[in-house]
């Protein structure tokens, strides 16, 4: 009897299925990641430059071959999910992620899109135990959320506000040219936890500095800072403290100086996405940034770090390079590893526990409040090629000279947290 080519096709495939089956079910599922993140609107510059990050982070865990694990090497898997900047947006994306089978979620341009992401994930894992999932934060920064919003799903690895803000201080604290000082920020849970933090530790640190403004201004949604600038160059303010970043950092600094403002900017995140470029050498000597990490960090591990993502990501608009972020994977992949498995559950208890070094850079996870504890530098912008700047930022010319650096322990604030883990 002859088969019609339909029919031999049929049998051929039903024959590779049959040799194939046994191969792929053998092979472990890869764990998937999910990035939920603004990856459109005012500020999709910055989702895209850590979407950069996480994948180069993950083709490394992949490259010496995936994630021990009891089943076999497990490979890591990126998911895009844009939340669009929106928590609602953000709410959305996390049940798709958990629909399609996402066990770790990834999030940080937003302290108020991260709460709501705390707050979903615990009542999921609570009402869905056997759809578990973990959340890794890499830059929401609201103190809150490592306080009295803490969560035994939640591990954030980026210094929170009031550290950036303690370390910030260390430099102003001595720089007695600053007799008055304006405070701006993002209307938003983070941007309020920064001006009410300088306050503070200005009234502590710096009571001669006068706050001459202090202003809270929408978020993402300001298109001309130009009356702001107005407002900050007529107030004769000697200096800026902000927490300010993507967009609303950018247009604010260039509106300052188009203004003409002569003054310092004390910032959380001056160092890159267009900032430099946008002040030029207004910046030069006026710009401070505080960072876990700088291009210019002395010491031949960062040096080889940075050349090796420059090489991986050439363009230089593609220049946003964080060690927390290729930190927070080292440490997931050495969680799953010492779990055994990607169970949730056992893999926040082992990344509890996690220590972990890149670049020179070592940091811990402290068990107490999953706050992350790593040293943090602070960084003044000069011309490339002045003593300390061998890399500038984004091809602009400008980069940052390492001016103080602060270690872990000088770093670390109590925390609030009363810790809740599943029984």
């Amino acid at each position: 009897m002859r088969l019609s080519s339909i029919s031999r096709r049929a049998l051929v495939s039903l024959t590779a299925a049959l040799v194939l089956t046994p191969v792929w079910a053998q092979s472990p599922a890869p764990i998937k990641l999910a990035l939920i993140e603004g990856l459109s609107g005012p500020f999709g510059n910055t989702g895209e430059a850590v979407v950069r990050n996480i994948a180069w982070a993950v083709e490394r865990v992949n490259a010496r071959g995936g994630v021990k694990t009891a089943q076999g090497m497990r490979p890591m898997v990126l998911e895009r999910y844009d939340s669009k900047g929106q928590s609602e947006e953000a709410l959305s994306a996390l049940k798709s992620a958990i629909d399609d089978g996402v066990q770790v979620v990834l999030q940080g341009n937003s302290s108020a899109n991260a709460a709501a992401l705390i707050d979903a994930i615990n009542k999921h894992n609570e009402r869905e135990p056997a759809k578990r999932v973990l959340f890794l934060n890499y830059s929401a920064v609201d103190p809150a959320l490592t306080n009295e919003k803490c969560s035994f799903w939640h591990f954030r690895f980026d210094a929170h506000a009031d550290m950036r803000m303690t370390a910030l201080m260390q430099v102003l604290r001595e720089d007695k040219q600053v007799q008055s000082a304006y405070l701006i920020g993002q209307d938003y849970s983070f941007g309020q936890a920064v001006l009410r933090e300088a306050k503070r530790q200005l009234t502590e640190k710096r009571p001669d500095v006068k706050i001459v403004g202090e202003e809270l201004h929408p978020m993402g949604r300001v298109k001309d800072f130009l009356p702001y600038a107005a407002k900050i160059k007529a107030s004769g303010a000697q200096a800026v403290i902000t927490g300010n970043w993507g967009n609303d950092l950018t247009l604010l600094v260039k509106a300052a100086r188009e203004a003409g403002y002569e003054g310092k900017f004390y910032t959380f995140y001056g160092n890159a996405l267009g900032a430099p470029a946008a002040l030029g050498d207004a910046g030069v000597d006026r710009v401070i940034a505080v960072a876990d990490w700088l291009p210019n960090v002395p010491g031949k591990a960062s040096e080889a770090f940075y050349q090796s993502f420059r090489q991986r990501f050439a363009k230089p608009s593609e220049d946003y390079v964080h060690v927390r972020m290729q930190l927070m994977v080292e440490a997931l992949s050495q969680a799953v590893e010492k779990a055994g498995s990607s169970d949730p559950v056992a893999v926040a208890l082992a990344l509890e526990k996690a220590q972990v070094s890149m670049a020179g850079q070592t940091g811990t996870m402290r068990a107490e409040d999953h706050q992350f504890q790593q040293p943090l530098v602070v960084g003044m912008m000069q011309r490339q090629g002045a003593p300390g700047v061998p890399f500038d930022v984004e091809g602009s010319g400008y980069g940052f000279k390492v001016v103080r650096q602060i270690k872990a322990d000088q770093a670390r604030l109590p925390s609030t947290c009363k810790m809740v883990r599943p029984g």
